[in-house]
């Protein structure tokens, strides 16, 4: 395709944008499904209280055990996206981490949910990857190329959204959807919500099984492959003299990209959100209702399973539970809000992005436009806006993350420009699984068990002001890094992507 038909887009292309933004939508769809429903999953499958510490513990160890594998196997994946073709590994990977969830939906064991959560993790990180590979090539003209790029990932923060919803939907449709064999809770006359809202993973495998025979693998890389001209990917290529630097700062730069999103953001709505001012009667009257809950506790875990001493103690759990719905619900319709707010955030961020790559803005300029305002807009945010509350600490953090989703998109736009098309899907994988991925998400740990615990003087003590205040010296201080490291960031060598 020439400068001269940039204007220009075939049948083919159109199905080549709906395939990655339907991929794009669900990469974050799947991944969301976690937050709502590792805890009623865990709870159900251990047969404990929702509110016992040990679905707390399972849930982190959910949380790393699934981040761990989506690097290690992301890795091995991107390797395959240079060796067997782009189109083909991006299938392979949208078909696994669209049965997983499925398959998850029909757990009964919690080793079982876990390995199906890890599956469909390897299936999103590689997807990341294959799809913004195969779109960086198959659009031939470079115009075309950015543009498509940017608004492809847009869908990205849809996917928030879209599950949310779903999940809701699910909620009031409950009694009436059939169980399709779905294993029942004990004592419960029908499957949890939980496991309908993981069989809708499988949606997008419809649509892509569907179109994918319509449109091509990645020309350039094909005619390589055929040729016999393709270099053999190697992980130790990437640390050759040429390519270490763009390796390690591209490495970071997406560290620095997920340990915020993950040490501040994604914290907000269920760890620092109920303890804005507006929340503080709610907040009063949880206190002495939460202190009987962890007395229940201890008497539920000295009672034996299936004995009459666990059935009282249940409902005396069911009781407490119910007298803290009035204030809980309110809690959580705040922390909805506050995670609309970061959604929408997100979405405009990286219609930003879009916007600023087709206007031809330089690259480390385009970056830098996103960190200075990290650098004061996220301590603001969690550091004194949160103590006001109110609209100011809403549209604060939407700006945390409309800054934050923009350097994920630029991540996305700027990695297959940076490495030799032999490479281009295992350097992508390194960048964004190993370092964004394993390390980055790892600052969700430094926050919770580290910083705030510190702040607070001990684990016991930690309340939202404390994991807002370590937010806040967390994420402003992964921002000042960000910043030193964009500057090391090399200059793309392969512009034209091929």
């Amino acid at each position: 395709m020439t400068d001269s038909t940039t204007s220009r887009l075939t049948s083919k292309h159109w199905l080549i944008i709906i395939i990655a933004s339907i991929g794009f939508l669900f990469d974050t769809y799947e991944l969301l499904m976690t937050p709502l429903v590792g805890v009623p999953a865990i709870a159900e499958l251990l047969r404990i209280p929702r509110s016992h510490p040990d679905v707390t513990l399972w849930m982190g160890n959910l949380l790393w055990i699934t981040a761990l594998c989506g690097g290690v196997f992301g890795l091995l994946g991107g390797r395959l996206i240079d060796q067997f073709g782009r189109k083909r590994i991006m299938a392979l990977s949208i078909f696994m981490y669209s049965f997983s969830p499925f398959a998850a939906a029909y757990s009964t064991s919690l080793s079982m949910f876990i390995f199906f959560r890890c599956t469909t993790f390897i299936g999103v990180c590689v997807e990341f990857v294959a799809a913004i590979t195969w779109l960086a090539e198959v659009f031939e003209d470079k115009k075309q190329r950015g543009r498509w790029l940017g608004i492809t990932q847009a869908f990205a923060s849809l996917g928030g959204v879209l599950v949310t919803a779903v999940a809701i939907w699910i909620g009031n449709h409950l009694q009436d959807l059939p169980h399709w064999g779905l294993p029942s809770a004990l004592g419960a006359t029908g499957p949890d919500k939980w496991r309908y809202l993981l069989m809708t993973g499988i949606l997008p495998a419809i649509p892509i099984a569907l179109l994918l025979p319509f449109v091509p693998e990645s020309r350039v890389w094909k005619e390589k492959k055929m040729a016999g001209t393709l270099q053999r990917p190697r992980i130790a290529a990437l640390f050759a003299p040429e390519l270490r630097r763009a390796t390690l700062v591209t490495a970071a730069l997406s560290a620095c990209a997920y340990g915020i999103a993950f040490g501040a953001l994604q914290l907000t709505p269920k760890s620092v959100a109920p303890g804005l001012p507006e929340l503080s009667e709610q907040a009063k009257g949880l206190a002495p209702l939460r202190g009987e809950a962890k007395k229940l506790i201890a008497e539920f875990d000295a009672t034996q399973p299936n004995t009459p001493e666990r059935k009282e103690v249940m409902a005396k759990i069911g009781a407490n539970a119910k007298a803290q719905k009035p204030f809980t619900d309110t809690v959580d319709a705040k922390g909805e809000t506050v995670q609309m707010f970061q959604e929408m955030g997100g979405l405009t961020g990286r219609i930003l992005l879009a916007v600023l790559v087709i206007w031809g803005m330089a690259h480390g300029g385009l970056l830098r436009l996103f960190q200075i305002p990290s650098l004061i807009i996220l301590p603001l945010t969690y550091l004194y806006l949160f103590k006001t509350g109110g609209d100011g600490f809403l549209w604060a953090y939407a700006l945390c993350g409309l800054l934050t989703v923009a350097q994920f998109s630029y991540m996305g736009e700027y990695l297959p420009k940076v490495f030799p098309l032999h490479l281009r899907g295992t350097g992508g994988s390194f960048a964004t699984n190993v370092g964004g991925r394993m390390i980055g998400t790892s600052m969700a740990i430094v926050t919770t068990k580290l910083v705030a615990p510190l702040i607070a003087g001990g684990a016991d003590l930690v309340k939202p002001m404390h994991t807002a205040q370590a937010a806040g010296y967390v994420a402003g201080g992964i921002a000042l890094v960000s910043f030193i490291i964009g500057w090391m960031l090399p200059k793309p060598s392969a512009e034209e992507g091929h």
